[in-house]
C-alpha cells in the first residue's frame, strides 16, 4: 500500500466534498491512492500513475508525465460517449464499465460529480441509489 499523498491535496478535497453526499459511502487507503467504496464496492479511485511505472493505465492513459488518473463506473452508453470524446477520458484497463479520467487542472468537479453519482448508483443496493438525486 502506497502513502495516500501521491494525489494532491486539492484533488483529494474536491473528491470528499462530493462523496460526502452519497449515503454510506466510505474512503479509504487504496493498494494506491485512495477509493471511496459503497459497502464493499469501489465507485471511484484515484491514484498518480506514471509513464512506464503503472502499465496498463500508464498505456491506456498515453502518459508522457505523471498524472492523477481517477476511475469510475459507467453504463456502456455513458462510457461509450466519455471515450468517444476523447481526453480527459479513456478505456480502463480493466472491467466492462471503468471508465479513466485524467484529473486535469480545469476538472470540470460540477460534472465529475454528477458522473461519480452515477457510478455510485450503479453499485449501491437500490434502497441507498434511490437517495441520491
Amino acid at each position: 500500500m502506497t502513502d495516500r499523498a501521491d494525489v494532491p491535496d486539492e484533488v483529494l478535497a474536491e473528491l470528499r466534498e462530493i462523496c460526502a453526499g452519497l449515503p454510506e459511502s466510505r474512503e479509504e487507503a487504496a493498494w494506491v491512492g485512495t477509493r471511496w467504496r459503497i459497502r464493499n464496492r469501489t465507485f471511484v479511485h484515484v491514484f498518480t500513475a506514471h509513464p512506464g511505472q503503472d502499465g496498463t493505465y500508464s498505456r491506456a492513459a498515453e502518459l508522457t508525465e505523471p498524472t492523477v488518473i481517477m476511475t469510475f463506473r459507467a453504463q456502456p452508453e455513458e462510457l461509450d460517449a466519455l471515450v468517444g470524446g476523447g481526453e480527459p477520458f479513456f478505456r480502463a484497463a480493466w472491467g466492462h464499465d471503468v471508465v479513466g479520467m485524467k484529473v486535469l487542472a480545469d476538472a470540470d468537479w460540477a460534472e465529475v460529480g454528477e458522473l461519480l453519482a452515477e457510478s455510485y448508483r450503479k453499485l449501491a443496493p437500490a434502497k441507498l441509489a434511490k437517495l441520491v438525486g
